[in-house]
């Protein structure tokens, strides 16, 4: 055992200093600055360095090698091929909000009010939560909508330029599609099933990215009472009877494998909160003796409450981002993804004005989309359970999301030099669930025991089958399409309708039909959904707000059953998928 270092008090102790734990502390240090809190956060700070400041620069997080994000490595898994599934989460202060691609998408209302009647969550409806929501924003876009804020912290607006290949996504969708229309707030929270343009996490003025930890914590420097410790991992809560009164951490191995392990302990007179995300709280919960009874004897971890829900019900968005060649008038991200020094030239002076792409994402335009009766006879029986049980009495409620991104999502090194623009596709309510737990009981830097277990509900890829098929007859209506970047889409026949187009001097025809896709076309598309489906690092559920009899971890208090002083205050709180993510 190493040794202790001397104790520090705070009245409050955040395990994890992600987008939860630094607005929840950043509210509570500016509504009461007296109050002595703590932030460990396992990564480094973020204050003004452009790959958190530059919207664009969400690639570079992604990079091998990158340290402001943990890769977590799933088991392999024969529902993807025996592949197992990479998700990155947020390593730094701020989270996935200061890496993610800056998309701002927010759950439907009914989401909201599912935690209230279908859990007995006492105030977490959408009439509750709504004010919260807009509290936070200054929505940029359109003036004086409900649903929306114009005062918070946290700017939204289109960011620094609208791309030809957003505007021609929904150009397509007008001749393609005649039974859903369009609307002017895609994210207004009580209704889907509309194309519009897409909003981002952008201030419009600087063109910087409106992420938490530059708006609610760095921010506050004044505030001698608000500590943050970068670089430091939770290893458990420390309890006095059934209270927790503090944690203990070490310091992070992820730069330094070979770092120092002396545990340190900080102090809370008041109140632990965990804020760890969907792998950091469950595995902290279940160091501390919180969890699974069996899980944790078979790791030789003394039980302090068994929770039996506690890592499970993990959830995130299957998504695939597919390319197709654009024409070269195509306006794409391209160049900066690739590394280009005249785009970054070009780019930079615009960006000084908050404009360009530097100050963009390079997704402009979706739809969160349902099915209308034709969708559900393609979608089959699989999905009928599905649809009847979860879907049709809940219009507010998408089941998939399609979206452009002006450029290609891949590995620019072995893509030819051109332009091109994906079209992505993710089911929004996934009915695969996985599960994180730990694999050693003192190690808090070990890697987690996950399985996320994608595509294991024959619902979930029926829904990804039809998000493809939706996608490719969008993207071959689109002025700028020239092509199929066929290493990247399904291998079907050369023989058959469902065949690749390789090169094209112009889109398909508006008025053609759907592609046909004969019994081994759907066989070809199911293996190569298999073989290709990714995370969206929308991570979730893993210590659910419900009653402990039905799994839950934490009450509507956000307080963990069986214990006193500790609560879990995530963005993966709900036992279902929402897309509430910043």
């Amino acid at each position: 055992m190493a040794s202790m270092a001397t104790d520090i008090e705070y009245d409050i102790v955040f395990a994890g200093g992600g987008a939860s734990g630094c607005l929840i502390a950043g509210r509570l240090a500016a509504a009461d600055p007296s109050l002595k809190i703590l932030i460990l956060e396992a990564g480094e700070h973020t204050l003004n360095l452009p790959a958190h400041t530059q919207p664009v620069r969400f690639f570079t997080h992604l990079q091998p090698g990158s340290t402001t994000v943990s890769f977590n490595v799933s088991k392999p898994s024969p529902y993807v091929n025996g592949r197992s599934i990479v998700t990155p989460s947020g390593r730094c202060l701020g989270g996935g909000s200061s890496v993610n691609f800056t998309m701002y998408t927010r759950a439907a209302a009914s989401d909201y009010d599912d935690w209230e009647t279908k859990f007995g969550n006492e105030g977490w409806s959408s009439r509750e939560l709504i004010p919260l929501l807009k509290k936070t924003e200054t929505y940029e876009v359109t003036p004086n909508l409900p649903t929306h804020g114009y005062s918070g912290p946290l700017k939204v607006s289109f960011g620094g330029a609208y791309t030809n290949i957003g505007k021609q996504f929904l150009e397509a969708a007008t001749t393609y599609d005649k039974t859903r229309g369009f609307t002017e707030d895609i994210n207004g929270l009580v209704k889907c099933n509309e194309y519009g343009r897409w909003e981002k996490w952008i201030d419009s003025e600087t063109g910087h990215r409106s992420d938490v930890p530059h708006h609610f914590i760095y921010n506050q420097t004044e505030n001698k009472n608000l500590h943050i410790m970068t670089g430091k991992r939770v290893k458990r809560v420390i309890f006095e009877g059934d209270r927790a009164v503090g944690v203990e951490y070490v310091n992070d191995t992820t730069i330094n494998p070979d770092t120092e392990q002396t545990v340190h302990i900080a102090r809370a007179a008041k109140l632990v909160v965990i804020s760890a995300g969907a792998f950091g709280s469950p595995t902290i919960l279940e160091r501390s003796g919180i969890g699974s009874a069996d899980i944790l004897q078979r790791v030789g971890v003394e039980v302090k409450a068994d929770l039996p829900g506690v890592g499970e019900n993990y959830q995130d968005h299957n998504v695939l981002f597919v390319p197709y060649l654009a024409s070269e008038d195509a306006e794409t991200l391209d160049g900066l993804f690739s590394g280009d020094k005249d785009a970054e030239e070009e780019n930079l002076k615009l960006y000084e004005h908050g404009k360009g792409f530097i100050a963009h994402n390079g997704l402009d335009a979706g739809i969160k989309m349902r099915p209308n009766e034709e969708d559900l006879k393609i979608l089959g029986p699989a999905f009928e359970e599905r649809w009847k049980t979860f879907f049709a009495d809940a219009p507010d409620k998408p089941v998939v999301w399609i979206g452009t991104v002006s450029g290609y999502l891949g590995d620019h090194s072995i893509a030819p030099l051109r332009k091109y623009y994906s079209v992505g596709f993710f089911n929004e309510y996934p009915a695969s669930m996985g599960n994180v737990h730990i694999k050693s009981a003192d190690d808090a830097n070990a890697p987690h025991d996950f399985d996320a277990n994608f595509l294991s509900d024959p619902a979930d890829l029926v829904i990804l089958k039809w998000g493809y098929k939706k996608s490719r007859e969008f993207a071959r209506r689109m002025g700028v399409f020239r092509g199929e970047y066929l290493p990247a889409h399904p291998p079907f026949s050369e023989s058959g309708e469902a065949k690749g187009i390789k090169d094209a001097s112009q889109p398909v025809d508006a008025s053609k039909p759907d592609v046909f896709y004969e019994d081994e076309d759907e066989r070809i598309l199911e293996e190569y959904l298999r073989n290709y489906t990714q995370t969206s690092w929308h991570s979730l559920g893993t210590c659910a707000m419900k009653p402990r009899s039905q799994g839950g971890v934490v009450d509507d208090q956000l307080d963990v059953y069986g214990v006193n002083g500790l609560k879990v205050a995530d963005l993966d709180l709900s036992s279902k998928c929402g897309c509430q993510h910043l």
